[in-house]
């Protein structure tokens, strides 16, 4: 059952306390690692029979397993793919940046160019579900980064195959290739190459706790877009919603993992109590009840805050992956939000609009990494470089500024560097 803790008696230990994990895995994540870059498809194919339970010849899905997978689907779940993919594209497309000149100073010339990163993996999770939006959240910014080669790795069922309706999701969004991998090994893959995947310059997509660390660990030798998971949400609301619209919106996230973290905070009482009733009546009836169950009793908290800007700043201290602003005025209070992953405003607004349709990325900072990140999104796609170019007699105007620096630091051969071009030999 949700704890309903009162803000102001209740320690803030309990109040902001995060989720942990249950098992170090860094260990066996590391061992995982350092086989698939000795050994390579060897060591994949022995990992994806031990945790998978099938043993692949082929680790790459091929283009017949595609179209078998395209005409599985029904039709009506590719228009939906279709027009959720409309809807990301349309709003990834408004971050698309572009270089810059400047050109204000005689003989000077700066600049920055953007270019896209020539090889992004995409980790999309499997076991306990498939998640096909999570292709489309993931390959699409990358696509319309202008990535050259979107390499997809997902892992496969018993029968050695990837879910139609993943493969389908793949084919909307644009994927170019995908390998039957799951798990720390397939992070390996993608990070050292093997005879079978290609080494990709940054990995994207959510996991569970072995995928993160995985990522963890690769990070340096190639980028990663974020250590994301478990899933959160916060509800922020008023007393005047519907008690099983606020229960539906938290289960919404408690049913995706047993670490999943749902919060409700309310000035109203009485809205507190409801929504822990009314959890409790809509739980068991959840195909994934047993999930929802753990993350609901471990994780779930109502917190009972003064009034509705005390629940903000509550929020802030949070910085959930998910918030719910169910109030009255929920544009009255946007810009009081500071650290929040996706913000979700007024009644008709449920998370699972973000994770779908809307069109923002559903790829989210996790565990308060809302402080200082941000969603997936064009942007993780591309990367800048500078560029300068200065004529000799500008370079002259700058030298002493340049030579008097590289003094103070104790950098004679910086200042030698200038001093060369304006006096000729050393």
């Amino acid at each position: 059952m949700m704890r309903i803790l009162k803000y102001g008696q209740t320690p803030n230990g309990k109040i902001f306390a995060r989720v942990t994990p249950q098992v170090d895995v860094a260990e066996s994540v590391t061992q995982i690692l350092s086989r698939v870059r000795a050994e390579g498809d060897y060591a994949l194919r022995q990992y994806t029979q031990s945790f998978d339970g099938v043993y692949l010849d082929n680790l790459e899905v091929t283009a017949g397993e595609w179209e078998q997978a395209l005409e599985a689907v029904e039709p009506e779940f590719i228009q939906t793919l279709q027009q959720a993919a409309e809807n990301i594209r349309a709003f990834h497309s408004r971050q698309v940046r572009t270089g810059f000149v400047v050109t204000d100073r005689p003989g000077i010339v700066l600049g920055q160019k953007i270019t896209p990163i020539e090889k992004v993996g995409l980790y999309v999770p499997g076991g306990t579900a498939a998640y096909p939006s999570t292709v489309l959240m993931d390959a699409i910014p990358a696509k319309i980064a202008g990535c050259p080669q979107v390499v997809m790795v997902t892992p496969p069922g018993k029968d050695g195959k990837v879910p139609s309706a993943i493969l389908a999701a793949a084919k909307v969004a644009g994927v170019d290739r995908i390998y039957k991998i799951g798990g720390a090994q397939a992070i390996g893959a993608l990070a050292y190459g093997t005879e079978s995947v290609p080494k990709v310059d940054k990995i994207v997509g959510p996991g569970n706790a072995f995928v993160a660390e995985a990522k963890r660990q690769v990070f340096g030798l190639v980028s990663i877009d974020m250590i994301a998971g478990p899933s959160e949400i916060l509800v922020i609301s008023d007393g005047n919603s519907d008690p099983a619209w606020v229960a539906a919106d938290l289960l919404s996230q408690a049913e995706h993992d047993r670490l999943a973290c749902a919060v409700l905070v309310t000035d109203s009482p009485e809205l507190a109590q409801a929504v822990q009733a009314e959890v409790e009546r809509q739980l068991p009836l959840l195909p994934r009840a047993d999930i929802a169950r753990e993350s609901i009793d471990r994780w779930g908290k109502i917190i009972l805050a003064e009034n509705l800007q005390a629940g903000i700043e509550i929020a802030n201290e949070i910085a959930p992956e998910h918030l719910e602003l169910m109030v009255d005025e929920p544009f009255a209070y946007l810009g009081a939000v500071k650290h929040a992953g996706s913000i979700f405003l007024g009644r008709s607004c449920p998370e699972a609009l973000g994770d779908y349709f809307a069109g923002p990325n559903h790829t989210l900072p996790t565990n308060g990494a809302a402080r200082f990140s941000s969603p997936l999104g064009v942007d993780d796609f591309v990367k800048k470089s500078q560029f300068t170019f200065y004529t000799a007699e500008a370079l002259g105007k700058a030298a002493g500024d340049i030579i008097r620096f590289a003094q103070k630091e104790g950098l004679q051969a910086h200042g030698e560097s200038v001093r060369i071009r304006q006096e000729g030999r050393l």
